[in-house]
Order: C-alpha cells, then structure tokens, then sequence
C-alpha cells in the first residue's frame, strides 16, 4: 500500500513543481508529502550527521505526550457536566458513567480542535505559498494546545479569531516557524483573556451546560475561590487527579506528569526548565508562606503545582525549544523566574489569578537576554582563564 502511494505520489509530482501546472502549489503538495512520507532530498557538498529525529518527529512525539491531558480533559468535560448540569444531555441524570463522560467530552472538543487547526493551517499555508517557503510543521503541536487551555464553553469565533491572531501576529511578522519570539499558544489565549474576560474568567465559563451550544454552568475553580478569599473547596488529591472545574485539559496533573516522561525519554523537553520552574515556583509559594499576612499567601507552596496550567505550562509550554532560552545555565534562570513570578502574579494580583500564561510570555521576551548574558559571561571567564594561563608561562 505505502509502495502504490509513493509511486502515486512521484508520478504527481513534476505537475507541482516549479514549471508544473501546479506549480504554484508546490508548498503545498511538500508539505502532504512529506508528512506522508521522509523527504528524499539529499545533501548537494559537505559532511552532515543525519539521524532519525527531524522537525516532523519531534512535533509527533509532543503531540502524543499530550493524548494523556488530552483523553483526561475530555473525560472531566463530561464528568463535570455530570455533576452540576440539573438535565444530563443524554438522560442520565448525574450518574453518567466514563464513557459518555467521555463521549460527551469529545463530542465538546472536536470543534474547538477543528476550528484551531482549519484556521490556523490555513494561514500557515497561505503564508507558505506566498513566500514559496516549506510548509513546517510546528503547527501540528500549536493546533493542539490552543484548544486544550481555553475553557470548554469559548464561541468558536473567538477561537478562530485568537488563532489568527496568533499565527499572524505572534508567529508569521516574525518570519514563522522558529523565527517566532512568543509562544503562539499562549499568544492565542492572552488574546482571549485581554478580548474577552467574561469568556476566561469567573466561575460560569468552565463547564459545559448542553452539548452544542456555549451556555455555561457555575463551578468555582480552586484558583477562583481564593482569588475571592476563600478556602479552595477542592482537596490536594482531587487537584492532583484533576476532577475539578478548569480549562479543558490543564486540570490533571497525573496526565500532564505522563507526557512529561515521554518528553523527557525521548529528549525533547528540557528537565533544566521543567524542574527549575517547580523550584522558583516553590521556593516563592515558601517565601509567601513565612509572610503569611492572608489566605492566599498562607496556602501549602505544593498547592501551587495542582492549581491552573502551572503544570500544564511547566511541561508544555516553558520548554518550548524556540522561545525559551537556549544555554544550559540560561534555561535554569530562565524555568526559576518563570515559577517564581508565575506564583508571585497568582499572590498579589487576584485580577489575574492564573499567573502562569502571564509569567511565560514575559520571559520568552528576556530569554534571549538571559541568553547573551550567559555567553557574555562565558566569553569574559574564558578571557580571564587565557590571561592567568598566559601569566603563568
């Protein structure tokens, strides 16, 4: 079967190159192509090491380091509708059972994923065309992450809207793939909290009323309820699990510590930055707790790894290899000043109770600052190293 298609595939090909009939959609005919199948392209001079792990690879292993988040976010869709919808969907009162928990869910996620991936492949397609440039595949990763940290109840325009304004504003100006200073994810879900607040905040944007439609029904998130002074009615087990009221897929730690072995075995996702950031943001969830002058500050540091997308953006979204630092030394300051401010907007600014989308976007503003400071500082121990070096001869 692969054997008849890349035989389809070479007897097509000469129609899209340049000169072809098609040949104005060359971008687009490599880029089905080579998702299908490895380029065949060699080098021309030089020596190059070559090995299995392309662009292409990387961005499919992420994407199955997300499936567990994913599976997970679909199910608790459902489940929390269970428990606070007074008219199940499918007739079942609240005792529905994991399957249409999960049925339910997916069903509420398939749209958001197909609009996320419509709109935004589009413009990268566009792009691609326009400029005669591959078509990458970093979008692959991006398309799946939009949906999975906004809340369940988005309108769809406003998806496609955020998508567009992340792709184009946050991603293409800067030349696309991996030109990109910000993640284009976040990009997309600070557009919607700054756009439209009372679709990204407050107790009523998180659970899902019916199947098709964008009514919402309350449930407080632990992080809502101390934003407004009170205990989170959520215990630390329930948090870790991620049975609780929050955007579609950040809600589980389990499921997000699952994809983190797999980023982390595979060696795409950077254990400097994963574990730098879970120290700067303990570390400062301690210091509050030695101040401890109200509810917010007197709360368990660990409280803070269970809450919001600081887990999902630990794993997820700090170690994005574009946009955060790239030297050893400046991925651990890099991981620590995201966790700890994540932690600090969380404490003092209840107006933003999800600190961690904010945290991440000001640091991948600093990495390449952060950056040259470390290799300035390399640059200058080495000097130093060749005078003493040279004194004592």
């Amino acid at each position: 079967m692969f054997d008849n298609l890349r035989s389809f595939i070479d007897k097509i090909k000469p129609t899209f190159v340049k000169g072809g009939k098609f040949g104005w959609l060359q971008s687009t005919f490599e880029a089905f192509e080579t998702f299908a199948f490895t380029p065949n392209t060699v080098t021309a001079r030089g020596s190059h090491v070559r090995d299995a792990v392309d662009m292409k690879r990387a961005m499919i292993t992420v994407v199955i380091a997300l499936v567990p988040a994913l599976l997970f976010g679909m199910w608790n869709i459902g489940y929390q509708t269970s428990l606070h919808a007074e008219a199940w969907p499918f007739e079942l009162g609240t005792a529905a059972s994991w399957w249409y928990c999960l049925w339910f869910g997916f069903l509420r996620m398939l749209p958001l994923i197909v609009v996320s991936y419509i709109v935004g492949l589009g413009i990268e397609f566009m792009f691609a065309q326009i400029r005669h440039h591959e078509v990458n595949e970093g979008y692959l990763v991006t398309g799946l992450i939009i949906p999975m940290i906004v809340p369940v109840t988005t309108p769809l325009w406003q998806l496609a809207l955020a998508v567009a304004f992340a792709v184009v504003i946050g991603k293409e100006v800067f030349g696309g793939s991996g030109m990109n200073f910000l993640n284009p994810a976040l990009v997309a879900r600070a557009f919607l909290f700054f756009s439209y607040p009372t679709h990204m905040s407050g107790d009523s944007v998180w659970i899902a009323a019916d199947l098709w439609g964008t009514d919402a029904i309350a449930g407080a998130t632990p992080m809502g309820q101390l934003a407004a002074g009170l205990t989170p009615s959520a215990s630390a087990l329930d948090m870790f699990v991620g049975t609780i009221p929050g955007s579609t897929c950040e809600t589980s730690v389990i499921a997000i510590l699952l994809g983190a072995i797999v980023l982390l075995v595979s060696g795409i996702g950077s254990w400097r930055v994963m574990l730098s950031v879970v120290l700067g943001g303990g570390l400062m969830g301690l210091l509050f707790n030695a101040i401890g002058a109200n509810a917010y500050m007197q709360l368990p540091f660990y409280y803070h790894f269970l809450m919001g997308g600081f887990a999902f953006g630990a794993v997820f979204m700090a170690t994005d290899p574009v946009t955060s630092a790239q030297t050893n030394a400046g991925k651990w300051i890099y991981g620590f000043l995201i966790g700890a401010f994540a932690v600090l907007l969380r404490v003092l600014n209840p107006a933003y109770p999800e600190g961690m989308m904010l945290s991440i976007l000001l640091m991948n503003c600093f990495a390449p600052l952060i950056d040259h400071l470390v290799v300035g500082r390399n640059i200058k121990m080495r000097e130093r190293r060749a005078v003493r070096k040279e004194v004592q001869q």
